[in-house]
């Protein structure tokens, strides 16, 4: 199994917040593939890491992220976005 990357994007809970909107917050980046959602249950191991201030661990700016190679299950909401990178 390809590993991933789950991280909370506080970015768009900055923009939920002002806005009064209620998108996801949460991506799960998966090879070229992100999956964004509110709640996500990781179905085996996985590893919480901070890179620390010297340079984010993703290059989205990401710098705690969670680290597997388990299945997950997406919890809320039922329809989740999921999108390709270029």
């Amino acid at each position: 199994m390809a590993k991933k990357y789950i991280h909370v994007n506080q970015h768009k809970i900055r923009a939920n917040k002002k806005n009064g909107t209620n998108e996801p917050v949460i991506t799960i980046k998966e090879g070229r593939t992100n999956t964004y959602c509110h709640e996500v249950k990781v179905l085996g191991e996985c590893t919480i890491r901070y890179g620390g201030n010297d340079k984010p661990i993703l290059p989205c700016g990401a710098r705690v992220v969670i680290e597997t190679e388990a299945p997950y299950e997406i919890v809320s909401p039922s329809d989740y976005v999921e999108a390709d990178l270029i």
